[in-house]
């Protein structure tokens, strides 16, 4: 591994970092505002820190005429993904308050398994091993969400949920991303999604200004790093480095949502539950070995 390869590696893993940490600040933000209120204005503040850098971009670049066709199709993914974002983030959010942050990282992680399964619907066979994976990472779920009584938590199937439709997302992203611009997509889907949770939030919750302020350190930390930042440093960090070592590395934001858990919230996961995290980051790890 050189030193470029190095270096984007550590940038992945600052980004794992950062979405790792988001799910203490999405858990904290609910004690000020609800759910649909967090997810509308997260989702705005994520779309106003990503112009800055598409304005730069866009400098950078020779600008060529934008067809009403390509304009059409951009629209066309903006919508699709940011509708199928929405659904997810409102899986992630709500369920996080029926479950602890550490558990809800695991399970959201589920869909870097379930992305090359999930494949199979567009005519992608995925390897054996794939396979083998959702078997084991379905083992570690078992450990990790199914208690002594035979039953699985609310918040845990939201996670569920949330992840199910995390790889549909990325899914959706794969087809259209070589089709538009991937920052513009980016924060054209955050505008869809905080656009549809805004309607949402004027209908089930009771938005105050106040609730909003007061919750504005979480709000900022999700919106900004784990939108912003995060998703820049995806951006570049995949440039240079290893597909499967990318992947690998973004994972580890599992990880990191169970040590923020632990170090500010103070959320310990019982032996159980630690058997299957394990089970399942073996799972995530395997998965993205070679051949």
């Amino acid at each position: 591994m050189n030193k470029q390869q190095i270096r984007s590696s550590l940038l992945l893993l600052l980004g794992a970092v950062i979405w790792g940490s988001a799910f203490v600040a999405q858990s904290v933000g609910m004690d000020y505002i609800g759910p649909f209120t967090f997810n509308a204005v997260r989702s705005l503040i994520g779309t106003v820190s990503l112009l800055p850098l598409i304005l730069i971009l866009d400098r950078r670049r020779k600008r060529s005429a934008v067809t009403r066709a390509q304009k059409k199709e951009f629209i066309k993914a903006c919508l699709i993904c940011g509708t199928v974002l929405c659904g997810a983030t409102m899986c992630q959010q709500i369920g996080l308050k029926y479950t602890t942050v550490g558990k809800a990282g695991f399970i959201t992680a589920m869909y870097i398994v379930l992305v090359p399964v999930l494949g199979v619907f567009l005519g992608r066979k995925p390897a054996l091993r794939i396979w083998f994976c959702v078997l084991l990472a379905c083992v570690g779920l078992y450990f990790l969400c199914i208690n002594e009584g035979f039953s699985i938590e609310k918040g845990d199937l939201l996670m569920l949920g949330a992840a199910i439709l995390f790889a549909f997302q990325i899914l959706v992203i794969a087809h259209y991303a070589p089709k538009v611009d991937s920052l513009k997509l980016s924060a054209g889907q955050f505008f869809v999604s905080g656009v549809i949770s805004l309607v949402i939030m004027f209908l089930v919750e009771t938005p105050r200004i106040p609730d909003i302020c007061a919750a504005w350190l979480p709000l900022l930390y999700a919106g900004v790093l784990s939108s912003g930042v995060a998703y820049t440093l995806q951006i570049v960090g995949e440039r240079d480095a290893d597909p499967a070592i990318a992947s690998l590395a973004m994972s580890m934001e599992s990880v990191f949502s169970v040590l923020a858990g632990w170090l500010i919230l103070g959320q310990v996961l019982s032996p159980r539950e630690w058997i299957g995290c394990g089970l399942m980051f073996l799972a995530i790890v395997i998965s993205h070995t070679h051949a």
